[in-house]
């Protein structure tokens, strides 16, 4: 019994009748040979369904135009606008983004790393900046430009392009606590970095305040979903209800909203909530969310600007480290303190 193989090559030339160099030449450069030519190769190239083997041409010219990504998750909504952004500034360049997750995991994401640069990626872009000592060895030695997004850092491995998470939790804070709140809950789910410092930030404003809220902070080792959210809020309520809440995440905030609803709790007139990121639907909720916005898009769009620039002149831009800044979004599911109703009232 014959085996399958991939089609080859020089199939293609012995169905075209050409030489393998010919069909080489045309693909990589259709405008290099004769319309009759090209309209040969093609009706091969159909006729046998070949799809060319890339790896073979990369180790032949060195260059694969490969531009690793390594994303903290492939469902998590956060990561949509980053990735079109880097897909929007690669594709038209002739760069093709190869997107990796590391599912949250420091190790997972290591393993990644060591895999793309084997594929021979020409860059890479990377969501947070606390890699293993390891992937910090192996991208330094590699001396392929490297973009860490997200946060920032004072030990970039490369370029760095983000903001200070934990300056974005504590300016979420201070917000409530502007508005006369006292009692500040705080929500997360995966304890990822990020969601680490932003509790950071948030218990950096209480300790200013003089206020302490450790018995109001409540997180599960899990991904932030709306059902977490919700999850997570009802059960505080069952125990006690705070002034506030500030969620690592907006999709812990919607869920917040929902369980606060769901108790009878009018947001914003017995509890205010604000979230982070600005996912979309944060604007179309009802009472719509108060959030931290964050420059996701362009956090993308930067970091592939400086990537294909280094590959271009081959040197590194004098700037290495670039702070996109957050802003805070005030929406309708916040209120002063003095316009809330009073402790006990429901909606």
């Amino acid at each position: 019994m014959s085996q399958k193989r991939r089609t080859t090559l020089e199939d293609v030339a012995r169905i075209a009748n050409v030489s393998a160099v010919t069909v080489s030449r045309a693909l990589r450069r259709p405008d290099m040979v004769s319309v009759e030519l090209r309209r040969r190769i093609d009706a091969a190239v159909e006729r046998l369904a070949y799809v060319p083997n890339f790896a073979a041409s990369r180790l032949a010219s060195a260059r694969t135009h490969a531009i690793g990504v390594v994303v903290s998750s492939l469902s998590n909504g956060i990561f949509a606008d980053y990735l079109q952004a880097i897909y929007n500034s690669l594709l038209p360049l002739g760069f093709r983004p190869v997107v990796v997750s590391s599912r949250y995991s420091a190790e997972e994401e290591e393993g990644a790393i060591k895999a793309l640069l084997g594929q021979n990626i020409e860059a890479l872009i990377l969501v947070g900046v606390n890699q293993t000592r390891a992937a910090r060895r192996v991208l330094e030695r590699s001396r392929i430009p490297v973009v860490q997004t997200f946060e920032l850092t004072g030990d970039p491995i490369d370029f760095n392009v983000g903001l200070s998470q934990t300056k974005g939790g504590y300016a979420a804070t201070r917000f409530l606590l502007d508005l006369g709140h006292r009692r500040i809950a705080y929500l997360s789910g995966q304890r990822d970095d990020r969601a680490r410092a932003r509790l950071e930030g948030y218990r950096a404003a209480l300790d200013e305040a003089g206020l302490d809220c450790a018995s109001l902070v409540a997180s599960r080792p899990a991904q932030a979903t709306i059902s977490l959210g919700r999850t997570l809020t009802s059960d505080m309520l069952a125990a006690d209800v705070p002034d506030a809440i500030f969620c690592c995440d907006d999709n812990i905030a919607l869920g917040a909203l929902f369980a606060c609803q769901q108790a009878g709790l009018d947001v914003p007139g017995r509890i205010s909530l604000i979230g982070f990121n600005d996912l979309e639907f944060a604007a179309a909720s009802n009472p719509p969310l108060s959030t931290v916005l964050t420059p996701r898009a362009d956090m993308g769009r930067v970091a592939s600007e400086l990537v294909l620039q280094a590959i271009a002149t081959g040197r590194r831009p004098r700037t290495r480290q670039i702070d996109l800044g957050f802003q805070i979004v005030a929406r309708g599911s916040t209120a002063p303190r003095a316009l809330a109703s009073p402790p006990g009232a429901g909606s």
